[in-house]
């Protein structure tokens, strides 16, 4: 019943074409797939989320750095944004972006003092949204199985 909200994964050959398609996307290419409705699952607002948080293999560097450009950082935040008010998220999705906000928040903090923005709040409030958004989607998804019995 709960398994879309879960973030429960469904087909391991397409998730590696998830994957490999992510991984060659910039921070311009990942907004695009995140706003596009026709395209985007639960499992693609995960993958871009791991892109942003986990650390490349390669170079052992995340993918935002303390030394970056501030348009790349500001656009980093503004992507964890818009996948913070998608409406396919999901409680894997939730968890991927408080994580962000942890590994990250000394850069959040640092960018927020450089730049004199709130995107500490920012990201906060984008955080309470998706939970509520999960709220909804769980609330909208029991009383729909309860008109379906």
């Amino acid at each position: 019943m709960f398994s879309n909200i879960l973030g429960k994964k469904k087909d391991a050959s397409s998730d590696k074409n998830l994957i490999e398609k992510v991984s060659k996307m910039n921070l311009t290419d990942m907004r695009l797939f995140v706003n596009n409705k026709n395209e985007i699952t639960e499992e693609g607002l995960i993958e871009v989320l791991n892109r942003l948080i986990d650390k490349n293999e390669k170079t052992s560097k995340r993918y935002i750095e303390a030394d970056d450009m501030d348009s790349k950082i500001k656009k980093s935040f503004d992507l964890l944004i818009n996948i913070a008010s998608n409406k396919k998220i999901t409680v894997v999705a939730v968890e991927k972006i408080q994580e962000f906000i942890e590994v990250y928040s000394e850069i959040i903090r640092g960018f927020d003092e450089k730049n004199k923005q709130i995107y500490g709040s920012k990201l906060k409030e984008a955080l309470e949204k998706a939970i509520g958004n999960i709220e909804g989607i769980s609330e909208f998804k029991r009383k729909m199985n309860l008109l379906g019995e």
